[in-house]
């Protein structure tokens, strides 16, 4: 009896074919290539930003991945609220200098003790105090010094063992503590001083927030190289659906595969559950083609995901910014212009402008045009409608 074939579609993790992102990856590999070729600084740090869903970590592992086919040591860290960065940094550069046996393991060492912060790595000792700091605040220079010379000496450390350098990835950057994240950047800056010195790469992901969190951290933020993720195009989209079912011998028909592209409306993660959804209603085996009827039959399940971050993102919202996603849902297209949510609100259009920036920072909306917005989860609208009327 035949076996069904396992989902290739990955909903919510790394998907099995990345898809898509031809600039960003070349832009990326460029970077890593100056590092691998030259020694020298990739450059001031990339910073990825888009609302979720839009595949900012699959491009960070992608990266990571070619990095590593290159010679690089990679250090990962995804933030966290309330967290502090710069010694799960430290730690994680530490772990990978040891997997790579650049290091030995019992020449370093991490200590955490309340709100000071004291590691010491390749003999550095850093003590300072995060909590507290307000953004903008002047870093303490034993902490910039001592964070530096980590990555300074962990990148050259590769390199005399004939590695490409060290690259640094860091997610979720959004939720980095302010005072930590000016303590990076001042880093950052004062190795780009001795480029030639420092064969080292950064490349960090976080919500649309993110540019304006890091120029309010310092100033010469505004230097780092920002990368907009978009959602994909048609052609894009019916790579992400059409060629992991390919690679497992099963087709899609036509209609199920214009269904599937207008549910996701070319959103990475819906693609994934579309598919998904649809391959676990069908079951196919090697030779089938999926079938409108399938991409019906699996809807339920993708109804349910989508209502439950429907319903995460509204519980989520203040009651002034509830009011401000209604407004939006009320209108008929996609695409909402700011003077008709204005208008439903009973505002002037200035009057808005806190809670739209405030939902747009935490990705539940997004810029469509000038004046215009949309909600970054596809349905989104249809959602609030169907909770306001039921």
């Amino acid at each position: 009896m035949p076996v069904p074939i396992p989902s290739p579609f990955t909903p919510g993790a790394l998907p099995h074919v990345l898809v898509g992102r031809v600039r960003e990856r070349t832009r990326m590999g460029d970077l890593l290539a100056r590092v691998a070729t030259f020694g020298e600084l990739a450059g001031p740090p990339v910073v990825l930003h888009a609302p979720r869903g839009l595949g900012k970590t699959s491009l960070l592992r992608d990266t990571e991945d070619r990095a590593r086919e290159l010679g690089f040591v990679t250090a990962w860290v995804a933030c966290a609220k309330g967290s502090p960065m710069l010694t799960e940094l430290a730690s994680s550069v530490r772990r990978a200098l040891v997997e790579a046996e650049v290091l030995d393991d019992r020449s370093t060492k991490r200590v955490l003790e309340s709100i000071a912060v004291e590691f010491a790595i390749f003999g550095v000792s850093l003590s300072t105090e995060f909590a507290t700091a307000p953004a903008g605040a002047e870093p303490p220079p034993a902490a910039i010094g001592g964070m530096e010379r980590v990555l300074h000496e962990a990148a050259v450390a590769v390199r005399a063992r004939g590695g490409a350098g060290l690259l640094v990835l860091i997610d979720e950057l959004h939720a980095a503590p302010y005072a930590e994240l000016g303590v990076l950047l001042n880093v950052l800056q004062n190795l780009a001083g001795r480029r030639a010195e420092n064969p080292l790469a950064v490349m960090t992901a976080g919500l649309p927030s993110t540019p304006e969190m890091i120029m309010r951290a310092a100033t010469f933020g505004e230097r780092s190289e920002f990368i907009g993720l978009e959602r994909f195009d048609e052609a894009d989209s019916r790579r992400v659906l059409e060629e992991p079912a390919g690679a497992a011998s099963v087709g899609w028909a036509r209609a199920a595969l214009d269904a599937g592209l207008a549910i996701a409306d070319g959103n990475p993660y819906l693609l994934q559950l579309v598919g998904d959804s649809t391959w676990q209603a069908a079951g196919p085996e090697a030779g089938d083609v999926l079938e409108l009827d399938d991409v019906d039959a699996g809807s339920d399940g993708m109804r349910g995901q989508l209502a439950a971050m429907c319903r995460a993102r509204w519980d989520s919202a203040s009651e002034l910014e509830q009011a401000f996603l209604s407004a939006m849902a009320e209108y008929a297209d996609e695409i909402v212009p700011r003077d008709h949510i204005a208008t439903t609100m009973g505002r002037e259009s200035r009057a808005i402008s806190v809670p739209r920036a405030r939902l747009i920072d935490r990705g539940v909306i997004e810029a469509a045009g000038r004046g215009r917005l949309r909600f970054t989860l596809p349905g989104m609208g249809a959602w609030i409608r169907e909770f306001q009327a039921g």
